[in-house]
């Protein structure tokens, strides 16, 4: 399987024990050598809802994809003056046919929501996630141009055993799920950036990038002037009877103030301020077994919606105060080959500090998950989850908002 493809899924599906094809559909074009992989998968899920957070919904049977959409990667890589020069183009598509976010915050699943399910109109597009070239040289480090996977919280995400599954976010509309997403970790998400990344030199590598600037809430882009965004990681990986990684990333944006350009003046909801984080995480294999423990703090950097939906970068449009992190333990069967797996994550994010957006919430997002992950064959994958997760949302002299839901998910995924 093409080792690019989104989320970096090869390197993934074997820490988490689980199958993949050795490698995708190789095809040699003179100098050029094309590799074509992908995946697909589909999940029922059954989810109970409850608590006022999630509106009455009491619970919601769906048929979907996963928190890793189904996928095609198109790559190509060749050497020309003394430079390997790659490019990588990754599609990727749902299962469902209905629009939105991907969870139950989704207009269509609440009273009065307007989202209609389309069965054979364009209700599920095409979403291109990658596109971009690489060039460089193993003796002083390779260029990346282009979208891809954002530096902070990458490892996070590819670490969640969840990748292969489901996670927390089922039960809605949309192309993928939210996995730990919100309760454990900021989404990395795909980001247009120009990287820079190190070479290896005996495991430790690093990698700094210049991102496209984010948005710091959902108000018109002419109201806003938002900054370049920069990222960066270092890590230590090593081999063995004990095997493992280490690794810190850090993140930072300036969000400029908002300005209405009717009298000049800014918006009385609106604030200049920096966004900033940093996260450390570590990843331990012995003999059949995982550890993974991750943390993250920062500010300004996740919006909490006190519904199921949390974990996207800036969008609560305000100086909060986040941090949370996972643990997450697996077991490969010796023989059988299926890997268990439990974590435990939570997100919390503060907006005591007189923010003009949800001013004085504070919000807490948790969830436990354990799943099992069956390699059929070395390209197909059953996948049977459980997934509690926990919302709350507390502000000064106002009644607490909270809900559960509860999620079991059935389905499969296929390597090629």
């Amino acid at each position: 399987m093409n080792k690019k493809l989104g989320l970096a899924v090869a390197g993934a599906v074997l820490a988490f024990g689980a199958s993949a094809a050795n490698a995708g559909i190789i095809i040699p074009a003179g100098d050029w050598t094309i590799d074509i992989g992908g995946n697909v998968n589909t999940y029922y899920t059954n989810t109970k809802f409850s608590g006022d957070a999630f509106r009455n919904i009491n619970r919601a049977n769906q048929v979907s994809t996963g928190l890793l959409p189904s996928a095609l990667g198109i790559g190509g890589k060749t050497r020309q003056n003394d430079l390997d020069i790659a490019f990588q183009f990754t599609f990727f598509v749902g299962a469902n046919s209905e629009q939105g976010w991907g969870t139950t915050g989704a207009q269509g699943l609440t009273p009065g929501g307007t989202l209609a399910q389309s069965r054979a109109g364009d209700g599920n597009s095409i979403n291109v996630r990658q596109a971009y070239l690489t060039f460089g040289d193993a003796s002083w480090g390779t260029i990346k141009a282009g979208r891809d996977l954002g530096l902070f919280g990458s490892d996070a995400i590819l670490s969640d055993m969840t990748l292969l599954g489901v996670g927390v976010g089922a039960g809605g509309p949309g192309n993928s799920t939210l996995g730990r997403i919100g309760s454990g970790y900021v989404y990395a998400d795909w980001i247009g950036q120009i990287q820079y990344a190190s070479p290896n030199w005996n495991g430790f590598s690093f990698a700094v990038a210049a991102r496209e600037g984010l948005r710091n809430n959902l108000n018109a882009i002419d109201l806003d002037d938002s900054k370049l965004g920069f990222d960066g990681k270092v890590s230590y990986e090593w081999t063995g009877d004990v095997a493992g990684k280490v690794w810190a990333g850090y993140i930072t944006q300036k969000h400029e103030r908002q300005i209405d350009p009717a009298t000049g003046l800014a918006l009385a909801a609106s604030q200049s301020y920096r966004s900033s984080g940093y996260d450390l995480g570590a990843k331990i294999n012995v003999a059949d077994f995982g550890l993974v423990g991750y943390y993250y703090n920062g500010r300004g950097l996740d919006v909490q919606t006190g519904g199921q939906l949390g974990g996207l970068q800036f969008l609560g449009g305000n100086k909060s105060d986040d941090k949370g992190g996972y643990v997450q333990a697996t077991y490969k069967l010796p023989t059988v080959g299926t890997k268990l797996g439990v974590s435990y994550g939570i997100s919390k994010s503060d907006n005591s500090n007189n923010a003009p957006a949800n001013a004085g919430v504070d919000h807490e997002n948790k969830s436990w998950i354990v799943g099992a992950y069956h390699p059929l064959t070395k390209s197909l994958n059953l996948v049977a989850e459980y997934a509690q997760q926990k919302v709350e949302a507390n502000a000064p002299g106002v009644a607490s908002v909270d809900g559960k839901a509860k999620t079991i998910s059935l389905g499969a995924i296929l390597f090629f």
